[in-house]
């Protein structure tokens, strides 16, 4: 009896000592979902922020977009369980979760994020991550769009990039270049992606979705986007591009002659193309009538705090800071992303000239269209609309259907599956 009271000594005072001397969890610390390149921006501010905060503590979990996502639905179906404090999302995905759990996000603006810090964002971003006049999220990077083209080719053919002004000088300038050097005009995969098609919506004030956020594929402006698609197609301008990896190759490699897409695209071929450095320009995207909207979005994401946090305020701080640190947008960039905080476009990064674009101060092409970008509804039938949408592409630059004909059946396909 002895022995198992000295045992049980033993044993009590050993569990004593180690609740004792055990390191106790922070009750600041903080966890949060994000993606590739985010990782290192947002370590980096922690690093910054810790320096007045320093019982701050961020845990970042990376993982894939697709991950993210759905842990994050599987979590809001089952009332906030297994979420972390801060997740990023996609522009096109965060209205769909708004409008499907408008009581799992936090509300920022009833939070203290008020109209001066609002004001620092484009209009379109904040009309974006906004529900009844208030913001569920922090805007972070943006798309703005322009069109990326190889200066060199240009140059060959004779055409001077400045005077491509509308979407009908954009498919001359084409025919003038497959004639003059055999080069195609750009890289689409017609099969695959809309990205040109989304663009052109965009640029025109539409999307897969109206105001009402009614399906709208057969509106006047779809067709209008599609019919140059088609005249590209027709025009044998088109290099067929399946996948990122053929679409990014045939730009650096110089098979294709311009690429219009999102200000991401700029760190992709400055890495993976370095050998034409100085080959490059930027122009706004073509307009659709002479003085019409040049500016569009393609990309971009921003960061919600969930309601289910259990430190709701101190993620609030964090990510206010965050989001509106100027050393914060300038290192996002060097990663590729382009800020959505309009007060540091003035800064000498974005006036002075990059040499891998031949001395052009592409940056701001790019952030002189922010302010310009209309406000869309992406809603939460995005990834239907946009599957539809790529099937009505492929008939329509084909052949197979009109594009009328493509366009109204997509539209009651997607009608059929929003039920």
């Amino acid at each position: 009896m002895k022995k198992v009271s000295i045992i049980l000594c033993v044993v009590l005072g050993m569990a004593l000592l180690s609740g004792c001397s055990g390191k106790k969890e922070n009750p600041n610390k903080l966890t949060a979902w994000v993606w590739n390149v985010n990782v290192p921006v947002l370590k980096a501010a922690e690093k910054r922020y810790k320096e007045q905060h320093p019982d701050f503590d961020l845990e970042i979990v990376e993982m894939g977009t697709s991950d993210v996502y759905q842990k994050l639905t599987t979590g809001l179906l089952a009332g906030g369980q297994g979420l972390p404090d801060i997740v990023l999302v996609e522009d096109d995905r965060i209205q769909g979760y708004l409008n499907s759990f408008p009581d799992a996000f936090l509300n920022l603006s009833k939070q203290g994020f008020g109209k001066k810090e609002e004001s620092m964002f484009p209009e379109y971003k904040r009309n974006l991550v906004s529900k009844n006049g208030d913001m569920y999220a922090f805007p972070f990077d943006a798309g703005p769009t322009g069109v990326f083209y190889r200066t060199d080719i240009f140059k060959a053919a004779g055409v001077k990039a400045e005077d491509i002004e509308t979407w009908s000088d954009y498919v001359e300038a084409g025919r003038t270049i497959k004639e003059k050097t055999g080069k195609d005009m750009a890289g689409l995969d017609l099969n695959g992606d809309d990205g040109l098609y989304r663009m052109m919506l965009n640029q025109q004030g539409t999307f897969y979705f109206d105001e009402k956020e009614k399906p709208n594929l057969t509106s006047e402006e779809s067709k209008r986007a599609m019919e140059i698609h088609k005249q590209l197609k027709d025009a044998d301008l088109v290099k067929n591009t399946v996948g990122w990896d053929a679409w990014i190759s045939s730009m650096v490699q110089g098979d294709v002659a311009t690429a219009p897409s999102g200000a991401w695209l700029a760190g992709s071929i400055t890495q993976q193309g370095k050998e034409s450095a100085g080959k490059w320009g930027v122009i706004p995207l073509p307009a659709f009538e002479e003085g019409g909207n040049r500016a569009s979005n393609l990309g971009g994401s921003n960061y919600t705090i969930m309601k289910s946090s259990k430190n709701p305020d101190a993620a609030f701080d964090f990510l206010e800071y965050f989001s509106t640190d100027e050393q914060t947008q300038i290192e996002a960039m060097n990663g590729g992303l382009f800020p959505s905080l309009t007060t540091i476009y003035d800064e000498k990064v974005f006036t002075d000239g990059v040499d891998f674009f031949g001395g052009q101060a592409i940056w701001k092409t790019l952030a002189d269209q922010m302010t310009s970008i209309p406000s869309v509804h992406y809603t939460g039938y995005f990834p239907y609309a946009k599957d539809e949408a790529v099937k009505a592409q492929s008939q329509a630059t084909s052949g197979q259907l009109t594009i009328e004909e493509a366009f109204k059946a997509a539209q009651k396909r997607l009608k059929n599956r929003m039920l």
